[in-house]
C-alpha cells in the first residue's frame, strides 16, 4: 500500500520563482485516499509544484511541457480494474516476464526489454510518452534489484518509500532534472558529430578532386549550401581527363534538399565519372544516367538537371549537352562573357522515359574561360522588395561587371556568389555550385605544356584550396 505523507501546501503564484520545478506524481491509491508528497519548502531547496495522477491515462493528460520531472510508483497496478477507466493493461503472465499488450490513450506499451519487464511496463510506457522528461522511480525499500533495473531501463534515479522526505526528494528531483539535461545535451552533441561526419562524406562525394593532370587547363570552384543551417544539398559536379586527352566536365542538380537528394547526387556523379572513363559521351551517357536515376530515386517526382561539356585535347572546341540545365557562360580574352547556345537542349533526367539529348559543337578559341553553374546562382531575388529573379541575363551582366574590375579565377567566383547573396538580401534558398575551367596558352607554355595539380574546392571555408586562376 502507498505510504501517506503530509499534505502539500499549495504555492501561490506570487511565491513562485524562476527556479521553480514542476513534479508529476503517478501513484495509485485503491483506498481512495489522495496521494501527496512531502511539502518541499525553500529550506529543502528549489520549490517544487506538485501534480498528481492516479493512472497512466490521467498522467498523459497532465503531462505538459512545463513538467520537469515525473515520480512514478513502480507498484502502479496494470492488470485492469484498479485505477479507473482508461488505465493500460498488461498481461504479464505467471512468470512475471510477459509482454505488455495493453494500450492507453497515448498509445501501446513499448516492447519489454528485461527479465522484469512486466514489473517495469509502467516505466517503459512513461518513458515512451515523456522522452524529454526526467523520471524518478519509486519502489519498496526491500526491492533494490527492481530499482536498479529501472535506472538501467531509463529512469534517472530511484527512491525508496521509507526514505521519502522533503530534503531527499528535493535533492533527487534536482539531480534527475540536471542528469536528464546532461543526457539530452550529450545526445544532441553525438547527433551533431554524426551529422558532421555524414556531411563530410557527402561533401567528398559531391565535390570531388578534379582529374586534370596533363590537360593544361585551370580549375576553380565554389559551393554554397542554401538555407541558414548550411547543409549540403543536391548540387554536384565533376571534372576528369580521359586517356585520349579529352577533358570532360559536368555539373548537376537533384531537385529538392536534404540527405536523400545529396546521396542521389553522389550516386549520379560517381556513375557519370565511371561511364565517362569507360568511354561514353553525349546522348549515350545521359541515357544511361537516366536509368541510374530511375532505379535509385525514391519517387517518380524526383528529377535531376545536368550540363556536360567535353573539351577536345587541343582545348579549342567542345561538345555541349544540356539536360534541363542552364547553359554555361563563355568568356574569351578581350571579349564580354556570353551564354552558350541552349536551344537544342533536352529535358531533365527522369522526366521523359525515352528522351534524347543532342550534342552541340562549340568553338572555344585559344584563350578562354568557361563557367558552369547550378540554378541557385540565377534564382536569387533582386530589385525593390525582391520581386524579381536575377536570371541568366542579370548573371551575365554581373559577371561582365566583375571582369571589367579585373577579377579573375577564384576571386571572380567568390565575388559573384557573394553579390548574388547580397542582392537576395541574405542566405539563398537554393544551393549554389559554380566551377570555372580556363585555358591560357601562355600559362601552358610557362608550365611546359601542363598545369599544376588542382585540388578540390572547400565548401566549409568557401574558398578552393590551391587551385589555379583561369585567364579571365
Amino acid at each position: 500500500m502507498p505510504v501517506p505523507v503530509p499534505q502539500q501546501r499549495s504555492v501561490p503564484a506570487a511565491e513562485t520563482s524562476h527556479g521553480d520545478l514542476t513534479l508529476l506524481v503517478i501513484e495509485d491509491d485503491p483506498a481512495g485516499t489522495t496521494i501527496t508528497v512531502p511539502e518541499l519548502s525553500a529550506a529543502a531547496g528549489t520549490r517544487v509544484r506538485i501534480r498528481t495522477a492516479r493512472n497512466l491515462t490521467e498522467a498523459a493528460r497532465l503531462l505538459t511541457d512545463d513538467v520537469d520531472c515525473i515520480l512514478l510508483d513502480l507498484a502502479l497496478p496494470l492488470t485492469g480494474g484498479g485505477s479507473g477507466p482508461g488505465t493500460p493493461t498488461v498481461d504479464a503472465g505467471t512468470s512475471g516476464t510477459g509482454t505488455g499488450t495493453g494500450t492507453a490513450d497515448s498509445g501501446p506499451l513499448p516492447e519489454p526489454v528485461s527479465a522484469r519487464a512486466g514489473e517495469l511496463a509502467a516505466l517503459t510506457h512513461v518513458l515512451g510518452i515523456a522522452p524529454q522528461h526526467a523520471v524518478l522511480a519509486l519502489t519498496a525499500q526491500d526491492d533494490t534489484e527492481l530499482a536498479a533495473e529501472a535506472v538501467r531501463v531509463g529512469a534517472q534515479d530511484y527512491l525508496f518509500r521509507g526514505e521519502l522526505d522533503a530534503r531527499v526528494l528535493s535533492r533527487a528531483i534536482r539531480y534527475a532534472v540536471e542528469r536528464k539535461r546532461a543526457d539530452t545535451a550529450q545526445h544532441q552533441l553525438t547527433e551533431s558529430r554524426l551529422r558532421a561526419q555524414e556531411n563530410a562524406r557527402l561533401e567528398r562525394g559531391l565535390l570531388p578532386t578534379p582529374l586534370l593532370d596533363g590537360s593544361g587547363l585551370s580549375f576553380a570552384a565554389r559551393y554554397r549550401p542554401g538555407r541558414s543551417r548550411a547543409l549540403l544539398g543536391g548540387d554536384f559536379y565533376d571534372v576528369v581527363r580521359t586517356p585520349d586527352g579529352t577533358v570532360h566536365a559536368m555539373i548537376g542538380d537533384v531537385c529538392g534538399h536534404g540527405p536523400d537528394e545529396a546521396a542521389l547526387g553522389v550516386e549520379l556523379r560517381i556513375a557519370w565519372r565511371a561511364l565517362t572513363l569507360a568511354g561514353l559521351c553525349g546522348d549515350e551517357l545521359l541515357s544511361t544516367l537516366q536509368q541510374v536515376l530511375e532505379h535509385e530515386r525514391q519517387s517518380e517526382e524526383i528529377f535531376a538537371t545536368l550540363c556536360t561539356v567535353d573539351i577536345a585535347p587541343d582545348g579549342r572546341r567542345a561538345g555541349l549537352c544540356l539536360a534541363g540545365h542552364p547553359a554555361p557562360l563563355l568568356a574569351r580574352r578581350g571579349q564580354p562573357a556570353r551564354l552558350l547556345p541552349y536551344q537544342d537542349g533536352g529535358p531533365a533526367l527522369g522526366l521523359l522515359p525515352r528522351a534524347r539529348w543532342p550534342r552541340r559543337q562549340v568553338e572555344l578559341g585559344g584563350a578562354w574561360s568557361l563557367m558552369m553553374y547550378t540554378d541557385g546562382l540565377i534564382e536569387g531575388r533582386v530589385g525593390t522588395g525582391g520581386s524579381e529573379r536575377l536570371g541568366q541575363d542579370g548573371m551575365v551582366a554581373m559577371v561582365n561587371s566583375r571582369l571589367e574590375q579585373g577579377l579573375a579565377g577564384e576571386e571572380l567566383l567568390e565575388a559573384a556568389v557573394a553579390e548574388v547573396r547580397e542582392l537576395n538580401g541574405g542566405e539563398l534558398t537554393d544551393d549554389v555550385a559554380v566551377l570555372l575551367l580556363g585555358r591560357d596558352p601562355e600559362r601552358i607554355r610557362r608550365w611546359g605544356g601542363s598545369a599544376p595539380r588542382s585540388h578540390p574546392a572547400s565548401s566549409v571555408a568557401g574558398r578552393p584550396l590551391g587551385v589555379q586562376r583561369p585567364p579571365l
